[in-house]
């Protein structure tokens, strides 16, 4: 047995702990993730639970590539989805992986976020392609392949987008002038 297979039978033991507890009046737990933009840099370090990811620019765009940019992130965001989602399904079916690898591919304009016409601001033309190693049946992939895409978050959420709410909060710096170009006084 692989230790992709190991992991399966692990996985399918958490999936029918996870569906007893979540039997019972159990809570939609909030997560929040915080993004903050930094010094010279610009650089965007995005903090999540107890991890940190951090994003960056091109040079082209004024950045020093220290990390992958949002479209590539949300690129990753998905295909990691997928692979965990292929994981779940597998370990749920008792489909044996050896191995399994998505590569997710995508056109990124260059000129996204840029105000004009005639150029995408979002990835599009988004692909994945999922490699298994299996001596399961082609009907037990297929099969497979239909449970993740019924029930990958990730893949959904991009397939029928919910409205996402936005609010601002402005908070007046010391170096924050008026409307009639004199400096706010700080409050003390």
């Amino acid at each position: 047995m692989s230790n992709l297979n190991e992991y399966l039978e692990q996985k399918r033991g958490a999936l029918a702990e996870r569906r007893k507890a979540a039997s019972g009046d159990s809570a939609i737990v909030a997560r929040s993730v915080r993004v903050k933009a930094e010094g010279r840099s610009g650089v965007r370090r995005i903090r999540i639970r107890d991890f940190q990811i951090v994003s960056d620019s091109p040079p082209d765009f004024a950045g020093y590539d220290l990390g992958p940019g949002s479209p590539e992130i949300l690129l990753g965001a998905l295909g990691s989805c997928l692979t965990h989602t292929y994981l779940i399904q597998a370990a749920d079916l008792g489909v044996p992986l050896d191995s399994l690898e998505v590569e997710v591919t995508a056109k990124l304009d260059p000129r996204a976020g840029l105000i004009g016409k005639g150029h995408s601001i979002f990835p599009d033309g988004i692909s994945y392609t999922v490699q298994i190693d299996s001596p399961a049946s082609t009907e037990a992939t297929a099969r497979l392949r239909e449970a993740v895409e019924r029930a990958c978050p990730v893949l959904n959420f991009l397939q029928a987008p919910r409205p996402i709410k936005g609010e601002l909060q402005h908070r007046a710096s010391a170096g924050t002038k008026n409307g009639n170009g004199r400096r706010r006084k700080q409050a003390a």
